[in-house]
């Protein structure tokens, strides 16, 4: 059985561009909007709304203007970039943490205030 990673991975560049345009077809026609009607609310042209669909011109940017007109911005959370903490550094963290206070000392030469 093939990982969902490894189909991305065995496509062509127009293959991926393809699956891209009927994504954002499919999900144009399950919100119930012409090419006209989306391409307006994107910002571009018709013209270019249907070459993408059918994966023939691509740009991130018209990519990015779609989505939002289709309201699906939340995909490219895939690109946020995560930082995570080694389980090894977070141990040292853990064992480096204060386990108690301590008395403040004054220092020898300072004999405080009389009062």
């Amino acid at each position: 059985m093939m990982d969902k990673s490894d189909k991305w991975k065995t496509m062509s560049d127009a293959a991926i561009l393809k699956e891209i345009g009927a994504y954002v077809k499919h999900h144009r026609l399950e919100a119930n909007l012409t090419q006209q009607k989306l391409a307006e609310n994107a910002g571009i042209n018709r013209t270019t709304l249907n070459e993408f669909e059918k994966g023939r011109r691509s740009n991130t940017l018209t990519l990015i203007q779609i989505l939002r007109a289709l309201g699906k911005l939340e995909i490219l959370d895939i690109f946020e970039i995560k930082h995570q903490i080694s389980p090894l550094k977070l141990a040292e963290m853990e064992l480096s943490k204060r386990q108690r206070a301590s008395n403040k000392k004054r220092p020898k030469n300072n004999p405080g205030s009389e009062w």
